[in-house]
């Protein structure tokens, strides 16, 4: 039967309606008991991490239910923060470049499998090299910006630079490891990315997400972090020194952050793009699949990435995440999409309290998604009678990797038990953070033993191994 495409657009528009419609009845708004959870546990973390603001938005149903700012949003003078406030998102940008690329894709522009040649030939091995390793952090291209700080002197971040100048100098060199065969965290896959969507659609990258993503979103407060956008209205960039006082955080020079990390917006406008991924409406379903289907390597490896976002499972909730992380900013961006649930959580420090979005969005899951208690409870106890065997120089051997296993050494066990038996039974044992990387999740916690604070870092295979288990102290 022959459609044409007015038809098929009006038809898809009525889809999403319903489906919105559908999503929005289930909306269940907070309870004034979750609504005082959430604010507690936000609170909590401020003060255990010195943060000095977070800004949450909560999608459950399909629908924005609670939206609350706590801390200091900007400082000299004090201001409280505001859910107005505009905060950079850093990497979460990522997911906004990668669906620019699938809707050049969706337009017959363009293909996942082009190779990079096809614009950049002069890029390293760029007849090898495709969109969607680009995309899936599987290129090779070495990573321009690992450091946790603004760089002053090769490069000098507070000037200048085009994406050309980045490619040239990161792009033009050898690769870190051959396409395909590793996963790697690289801003240079995405700069090289937006590089690709402007010589595809002929219009600078900022517009073409105005125009394709942020204007039918209604996104309104969003603006361009690599154009120097900052006032006195949106939440002021902070970091801070080892343990010192909170600092004003140096500005970058334009053209660093473009489409690895460019744009900054209130929480709302975030979870609107949260909505628009539950939804899926934007893209077609098939897009959206290549999007959030966990990419392997050469030999069959799952990464736990797809493509411009981390895919996995917590506690039984399949999940879509991605932190961000630019100068004087954080953020934790979830979304949970077969519960129709997302949590936004900015904040406006780095580096220095780098953990606290990914703290506060775990300890709002577990009060928002049904059964996270349980599921959330059983894994806690597992990690905690670790903890306990350690304190007796003891492991259970069979629930972690060969890495692990050759690392928890007869040393190791006789240096844990010497130093975590005396301290007593933990009074305090609270998971913090999660994220994906290299196809491993990672989770934090905080534990209290005696006088004494520790940090406890888990990376757990996909298979359930552990790959590691590291007790740190933290006081």
């Amino acid at each position: 039967m022959f459609c044409n495409g007015t038809v098929r657009r009006s038809r898809r528009l009525l889809l999403v309606f319903l489906a919105f419609g559908a999503h929005a009845a289930l909306a269940q708004q907070l309870t004034p008991a979750e609504q005082a959870q959430v604010d507690s546990a936000a609170m909590q973390v401020l003060a255990g991490t010195g943060a000095p603001s977070a800004s949450v938005a909560i999608v459950r149903g399909g629908q924005i239910v609670y939206e609350h700012a706590y801390g200091r949003g900007r400082i000299d003078p004090d201001v409280p923060a505001t859910t107005a406030m505009r905060y950079a998102i850093g990497s979460n940008s990522k997911q906004f470049c990668a669906t620019a690329i699938l809707m050049l894709a969706e337009d017959h522009k363009l293909s996942l499998d082009d190779h990079v040649s096809r614009w950049f030939p002069q890029l390293t091995r760029a007849n090898e090299i495709t969109i969607r390793e680009l995309l899936s952090m599987t290129s090779g291209y070495q990573d321009f910006w690992p450091q946790d700080y603004v760089m002053t002197v090769d490069p000098d971040m507070r000037q200048p630079v085009s994406a050309a100048e980045v490619m040239r100098r990161w792009a033009q060199i050898p690769l870190d490891f051959d396409p395909g065969t590793q996963w790697q965290y690289s801003n240079t896959n995405y700069v090289i990315a937006a590089a690709i969507v402007e010589r595809v659609s002929g219009m600078r990258f900022m517009d073409f997400l105005r125009q394709r993503i942020i204007t039918p979103l209604h996104m309104t407060s969003v603006a361009d972090f690599d154009a120097g956008w900052m006032n006195a209205q949106d939440a002021q960039p902070l970091l801070r020194y080892g343990l010192g006082p909170l600092r004003p955080a140096p500005d970058g020079g334009p053209g660093w952050m473009w489409g690895a990390g460019e744009l900054a917006m209130t929480p709302h406008d975030l979870a609107l793009w949260d909505i628009a991924m539950i939804n899926q409406s934007l893209l077609r379903p098939a897009s959206y699949r290549a999007q959030q289907t966990d990419e392997l390597l050469a030999n069959g490896t799952a990464t736990g990435y797809g493509l411009g976002i981390g895919v996995g499972r917590t506690n039984g909730h399949r999940t879509l995440s991605h932190g961000g992380a630019v100068s004087g900013y954080t953020s934790r961006n979830t979304i949970f999409p077969d519960d129709h649930a997302a949590i936004v959580v900015l904040t406006n420090i780095y580096p220095g309290a780098a953990g606290a979005p990914d703290q506060i969005a775990a300890r709002i899951a577990r009060i928002i998604l049904p059964g996270a208690d349980t599921a959330q409870a059983a894994a806690l106890a597992a990690v905690r009678g670790i903890y306990e065997g350690l304190m007796h120089g003891t492991v259970d051997r069979s629930l972690f990797t060969p890495n692990a296993n050759a690392y928890f050494s007869d040393q190791a066990l006789q240096d844990y038990a010497a130093s975590l038996g005396p301290l007593g039974a933990p009074t305090q044992f609270v998971p913090g953070g999660y994220s994906l990387r290299g196809g491993m999740a990672i989770r934090s916690y905080v534990i209290r033993a005696g006088q004494v604070v520790m940090g406890l870092t888990t990376m757990t295979m996909p298979d359930g191994k552990i790959e590691e288990y590291i007790v740190e102290r933290a006081n």
